[in-house]
């Protein structure tokens, strides 16, 4: 099985050691700068190389072992609980009795089992851990991320009354738009009907939210209160067309008056009384007024 892709591998080396040179060079600098203040320049010198060389180091050896730390995050909840029951099974052996330990491994085991409610609560937060390995998938295999190979990071993932809700921070070369169109494979994988995706920050375009609905809860049948207090057997009438209202009747309400200015008979000019609106004179051309 690769834990690594040999991509993903070659780039983390490139880039650590890349890291090295630029920390070891540029911290080697400063310190020998500084120290320069106070002692000698070329005994600075040498004291910028021996801080500048194990900084350096340091980096390299936090890039190179990145993509190991990505695939611990990936798997820090089923780590987390592996190591809680191991360690809890230990305890209980070094500790107490046979007898008392099957007694707790049947209460932690048998109650969730048979309790309904907590059954469905151990099943949701399990999907959500399978979710998380779905998602990554998608992205590994059809997917494109970038360049070199660097997946985006998975962060988190919650239960919701249809299905999940999972949180993701994009890497360079990907973006929601990439995203919308193939979120039909993306419910395939996931084992769900649909899926959907929108931004989870105004202010970052990186930072996304997936929905994976595996169920309609708006088909479920609601009971209403009111069922307890109409009487099923009681007679119903039927309302007659004639006395269905088909106007409004307000005769509260009085209508305002309104009042049409009179309008001044047109006076004379120089004895020439104005043609009338829509009119011509004889000795216009119409021609003029188009």
């Amino acid at each position: 099985m690769t834990v690594i892709e040999a991509k993903v591998h070659r780039s983390s080396a490139r880039n650590a050691r890349l890291a090295f040179i630029v920390a070891a060079i540029v911290v080697g600098l400063l310190s020998a700068v500084v120290a320069a203040s106070y002692v000698h320049p070329i005994v600075a010198l040498f004291f910028g190389f021996a801080v500048g060389v194990p900084t350096g180091a340091v980096v390299w050896a936090l890039v190179r072992v990145w993509p190991v730390i990505r695939v611990l995050w990936w798997w820090l909840p089923e780590i987390l609980l592996a190591v809680g029951l191991l360690a809890g099974w230990v305890q209980l052996a070094a500790h107490t009795s046979s007898v008392v330990t099957l007694v707790v491994v049947a209460v932690v085991v048998g109650v969730p089992a048979g309790v309904p409610v907590l059954r469905r609560l151990v099943v949701a937060w399990a999907w959500c851990l399978i979710v998380r390995h779905r998602l990554r998938v998608c992205f590994a295999q059809f997917i494109v991320a970038n360049q070199s190979g660097s997946l985006p990071l998975i962060l988190w993932a919650r239960p919701t009354p249809v299905g999940e809700r999972v949180w993701i921070y994009l890497r360079p070369g990907l973006s929601l738009a990439n995203l919308e169109g193939r979120l039909d494979k993306i419910a395939v994988a996931c084992h769900a009907s649909t899926a959907l995706v929108e931004r989870a920050s105004e202010g970052n375009a990186a930072f996304l939210r997936f929905d994976i609905k595996r169920r309609e809860v708006l088909t479920a049948t609601v009971g209403s209160p009111l069922v307890d207090v109409i009487d099923p057997n009681s007679p119903t009438s039927i309302r007659p067309a004639s006395s269905v209202p088909t106007a409004l009747d307000l005769p509260d309400v009085q209508a305002p008056t309104i009042t049409v200015p009179v309008q001044k008979p047109a006076t004379t000019v120089n004895g020439v009384k104005p043609a009338a609106a829509g009119t011509s004179s004889p000795g216009d051309d119409v021609s003029d007024w188009i």
